[in-house]
């Protein structure tokens, strides 16, 4: 009897260890619903934002909607939002974000580096689709804390560097 529980133990030990294992680790530190200021090109506002795991965990949902202030006392708040989809490609071995803008704009991101303490991270464009050829873009994230993450977002104009866009500082609400 006892050599039966050895076996089974000494089987199922480093299987629970390879099923443990979370491929999602890196982007779950953004789940849930976040809140901050934004300053940039388009001025300050601020960021109310929402990621969730969908379709049974295999999207990371992500919806933003950020009002930026009035530029004078006769215009209207400039109202950005966008809708997006973190998935894993098994085949590219790469996370793929696909973000949707109501301004018409659809950015198609790699995760491209993380950083060794899984602190830093960066999103690289592969395509933008409804902007010129040549455009890239880029998503930096810090993470400060569990409950709290700095976002830079980065253009570049074809033939260019990349210039910073906008500055977002977003704390946990939920």
């Amino acid at each position: 009897m006892k050599r039966w529980v050895v076996l089974y133990v000494a089987l199922t030990i480093p299987i629970a260890g390879v099923a443990q294992a979370d491929p999602w680790a890196v982007v779950r530190v953004f789940e849930g619903k976040w809140e901050g200021p934004v300053s940039g090109k388009p001025g300050t506002g601020f960021s109310s934002r929402e990621y969730r795991f969908e379709l049974d965990g295999h999207f990371l949902s992500q919806r933003d909607r950020t009002v930026y202030e009035a530029a004078s006392p006769s215009a209207k708040p400039q109202v950005h939002e966008d809708l997006g989809f973190i998935g894993y490609d098994k085949y590219l071995k790469k996370f793929v974000w696909r973000q949707f803008h109501n301004e018409g704009f659809v950015n198609e991101y790699t995760l491209d580096s993380v950083s060794a303490d899984g602190k830093s991270m960066e999103f690289v464009t592969v395509r933008i689709e409804n902007l010129a050829p040549g455009w890239r873009a880029k998503k930096t994230y810090r993470i400060v804390s569990a409950d709290e993450v700095d976002e830079t977002f980065r253009l570049a104009a074809p033939g260019k560097d990349f210039e910073l866009y906008t500055h977002t500082h977003l704390k946990r609400v939920n």
